[in-house]
């Protein structure tokens, strides 16, 4: 790169296609937050699958109790968190939350520039490709969204379609005050997906850009400053997805309390 300014730019720069219209404009798509998604969600599904049909009752394998620790932890999360009653699905979606995210997270931890590498050495120099999709906006919004359609989904199922659209009117101040009402709860409906994706995002691009600043130092300055704020970011790196995680089971706990 010719100047500090656009080494910057180039690494915080998606690997944007075009669907129509301009360039980065609404129907495109971020080809590098997708594709590293789509491939960490089929390693989340095979290691579970792998360790799934190879468990063990006896003499189980050190990865296998490592993953049950998380199987137990996050249980414990939805035990204590989610007063909805009983459902099959929240313990899955609390368990794929916080081991998708955190794979994804996880990509932070990558050099930086081991995608420019591999770039000169397959003969496409110069290619943008950012391998954190957490970092992106665009993707922490959309987990967040599937969120609030969770949340809405459970609060109907748990109420009737009745009573959730008579809490939305009438709630916290009466039916007399709709308008205020109607205001207040759709605001709170969108200020969560807000929360949740822009909190997510925020951590995980300031911890891009701080190993894109210290990449430009001298190799020697590299190590000594790069070493400890990886080893500080690898728990950013996992409250960022247990908060993710957490929230999304008190959400939809919320979502299922009547007022």
């Amino acid at each position: 790169m010719s100047s500090t300014t656009e080494y910057i730019v180039h690494h915080l720069t998606h690997n944007n296609v075009l669907i129509s219209g301009k360039s980065g404009g609404f129907w495109s798509i971020h080809m590098d937050t997708f594709s590293m998604s789509l491939l960490l969600g089929f390693v989340y599904l095979f290691i579970f699958t792998l360790l799934a049909r190879r468990a063990k009752v006896e003499n189980p394998g050190k990865l296998q109790l490592f993953f049950e620790l998380i199987l137990d932890m996050v249980s414990q999360q939805v035990k204590d968190v989610y007063s909805g009653g009983k459902s099959k699905v929240i313990v899955p979606l609390a368990l794929t939350i916080f081991c998708w995210i955190f794979l994804m997270n996880l990509m932070d931890l990558l050099p930086v520039d081991l995608i420019n590498f591999s770039n000169n050495m397959i003969g496409t120099p110069g290619a943008k490709w950012r391998a954190v999709p957490s970092a992106d906006v665009n993707a922490t919004f959309a987990m967040s969204l599937s969120v609030l359609i969770l949340i809405i989904g459970y609060g109907i199922k748990a109420k009737g379609l009745g009573h959730w659209l008579y809490e939305l009117i009438s709630a916290p101040f009466g039916i007399y005050a709709l308008p205020i009402n109607l205001i207040f709860q759709l605001l709170e409906l969108v200020t969560k997906p807000i929360s949740l994706s822009l909190r997510l995002f925020g951590n995980m691009y300031a911890g891009e850009l701080i190993f894109i600043l210290i990449a430009l130092l001298p190799w020697h300055s590299q190590w000594l400053l790069g070493v400890p704020w990886a080893i500080f970011h690898i728990l950013i790196i996992t409250l960022q997805a247990f908060i993710f995680m957490v929230l999304t089971i008190v959400y939809l706990s919320m979502a299922t309390q009547k007022h």
